[in-house]
């Protein structure tokens, strides 16, 4: 049946490194990991291990509580320049703007409360804090729990209800889902990756340049 409804416009956007300008987990597992969690990291690197595996076993190495991990974070988290433009202009556009990390939610939420970010849905790892560790686990967007491919599984469900998505990473975990997108805004090792493999992308130094190069796009 043919629809005459306007094609909706959605932001996919990392937090870790991409809304950050380094990744705020790398940060508390440096301080408070009672392990090898780099070990992970590397095997995660190497492709032997998905991203969900690596934080779900590396944050279980952190025996400390909520209240002491976001007290440490207080005042080490640098934010990339323009994230409150960013979110204004797609309000403004009726684009719909989410965040997808494989980071954890309880800081990611607190960090975006801490500089007034309210009302932005994020999807990301969700956390229970034990002495045993911190457990994290992935939800996909039918409710299920996920073993890997989070980010992946998202924009495949944004698509699959007609949205047109603009992907914002910086990371190896955004190669795969923005390779699915209709445009790319890439920086760090996506940009990286982007360039070697050809792919079409727009780079970004801060999040306003995101704003000034979505204006040029046929979105609306």
């Amino acid at each position: 049946m043919h629809s005459t409804e306007a094609v909706k416009a959605l932001v996919q956007c990392d937090f870790d490194g991409t809304i950050t300008e380094k990744d705020v987990s790398f940060l508390l597992l440096d301080a408070f990991a009672d392990g090898d969690w780099r070990q992970l990291l590397t095997q995660y690197r190497e492709g032997k291990i998905s991203v969900n595996h690596f934080n779900t076993h590396a944050f279980a190495m952190v025996k400390a509580d909520r209240q002491t991990l976001l007290k440490f974070a207080e005042g080490k988290v640098k934010i990339r320049a323009g994230v409150h433009e960013l979110i204004a202009y797609c309000h403004r556009n009726g684009f719909r703007f989410v965040i997808v990390s494989n980071g954890l939610s309880f800081y990611i939420e607190a960090v975006l409360r801490d500089i007034g970010v309210e009302n932005i849905e994020v999807f990301a790892a969700q956390n229970r804090f034990s002495p045993n560790g911190v457990e994290a686990w992935y939800i996909g967007p039918e409710g299920n729990q996920l073993e890997s491919g989070f980010k992946e599984a998202y924009i495949r469900s944004f698509l699959s209800r007609g949205y047109r998505v603009v992907y914002v990473g910086n990371g190896i975990s955004d190669v795969s889902p923005a390779r699915q997108a209709q445009y790319i805004f890439a920086t760090g090792e996506l940009l990286t990756y982007c360039k070697e493999m050809n792919l079409n992308c727009i780079p970004f130094a801060d999040l306003n340049d995101i704003v000034k190069d979505l204006k040029l796009l046929p979105l609306e």
